[in-house]
């Protein structure tokens, strides 16, 4: 487990390095399509939210939502990604909508620095951030 501290200028700076976000993100897109079609389905995108636990805990304390208010949030989730209204999220959409939630973060974050601890072969966006802001620092000084 290793930690990493970041603010909203480290996250700012991973989503304007159009390069490092966009290979970061497809990434994750490809990670969660399970079926390899090029999109996302509203339960592959589901799962993809699933499995990062965002929505159903609170501060580590696991909070009860009945699974009618689950299948409701995820629905809201997914049709806020699917722009076009086709019934599924494209590499485009996703990479669109990562850019909103990553800025409303930084923009969360502020100048205030936090710590996040990481498990070991964690790959988040955040986690990615900090890489390239760790790999920023060590070529200026190396410098």
């Amino acid at each position: 487990m290793g930690v990493v501290i970041i603010d909203g200028s480290t996250v700012r700076d991973f989503v304007s390095d159009e390069a490092q976000f966009k290979k970061s993100v497809d990434e994750r897109f490809a990670a969660f399509d399970l079926n390899n079609d090029g999109v996302l389905s509203r339960g592959e995108l589901r799962k993809a939210f699933e499995s990062m636990r965002l929505l159903e805990s609170h501060f580590g304390i696991d909070v009860a939502t009945t699974p009618d208010q689950l299948t409701q949030l995820y629905d809201s989730i997914f049709e806020k990604f699917d722009c076009d209204r086709n019934g599924t999220v494209d590499v485009e959409e996703f990479r669109a909508e990562m850019k909103k939630i990553m800025l409303a973060i930084a923009d969360g974050l502020g100048s205030c620095p936090i710590q996040m601890a990481l498990e070991d072969g964690d790959e988040s966006l955040l986690k990615k951030a900090a890489d390239l802001e760790a790999s920023k620092s060590n070529s200026k000084a190396s410098s």
